[in-house]
């Protein structure tokens, strides 16, 4: 259920945190409020509630993980995108930056930081977003600007890169050990979109059936992606 934070002075920028883990988003929480020019608005571990709350109480900043209750953190920004483009997202997850940071951007958001950084980073994160800067980690900015020139290297190179975002999120479902059902259902998609979906990322992954994709998506899940 969404959290209602305490009113805050006009003069605070007000933040939305949407993380499924409850002790990261409330000493994320915890952390924001302590700052003078910082409030947490809003908490909550569902993509669908954090739409509905940025459409009746549009804050400042929406700060979104990767994993979700009811849907992937990447899907959610590319929906905060078309229905509030004026909503700043930063991704702040657990998930490793190599991968999941340039997804992240193309979806929409304006920065992307991962939980291992030092907890002075996302106070530099979100101020650097709130003045309409983008934030990404000096590697990460990096590498893009390699990538721009040209110059790729190795360093983001995985076959799971082929998948879409929606493939993506579906495989590392199947990682977790969902069921195409409980996947359907969690996703509120048809169980027939899912079978279509699973056939993609077993043709682009080359992989020979389900339990060769099962077993490969844990391994990828376990890795730390």
């Amino acid at each position: 259920m969404p959290k209602k934070q305490k009113p805050s002075p006009k003069s605070k920028a007000r933040i939305l945190i949407v993380d499924d883990h409850p002790i990261a988003r409330q000493g994320l929480a915890q952390l924001i409020n302590e700052e003078p020019d910082l409030a947490v608005c809003w908490q909550t571990d569902s993509a669908g509630a954090a739409l509905e709350l940025i459409g009746i109480d549009k804050p400042d900043l929406a700060i979104v993980d990767v994993s979700l209750r009811d849907s992937s953190g990447i899907e959610l920004v590319k929906n905060i995108k078309a229905q509030s483009a004026g909503v700043p997202v930063l991704v702040f997850s657990m998930h490793e930056e190599s991968f999941f940071a340039e997804r992240s951007l193309q979806a929409g958001a304006l920065g992307y930081l991962t939980k291992q950084e030092p907890t002075e980073s996302i106070l530099v994160a979100i101020r650097r977003i709130l003045g309409g800067d983008i934030y990404l980690s000096e590697q990460m900015t990096n590498w893009l600007l390699k990538k721009a020139g040209g110059n790729r290297t190795g360093l983001l190179q995985s076959p799971v890169r082929v998948l879409s975002d929606r493939e993506l999120e579906m495989f590392q479902l199947f990682g977790q050990g969902k069921s195409p059902r409980e996947i359907a259902a969690g996703l509120h998609l048809s169980p027939k979109t899912v079978e279509t979906h699973r056939a993609n990322i077993l043709r682009k992954l080359k992989l020979k059936n389900a339990v060769e994709l099962v077993r490969y998506a844990c391994q990828w899940n376990a890795s730390g992606h």
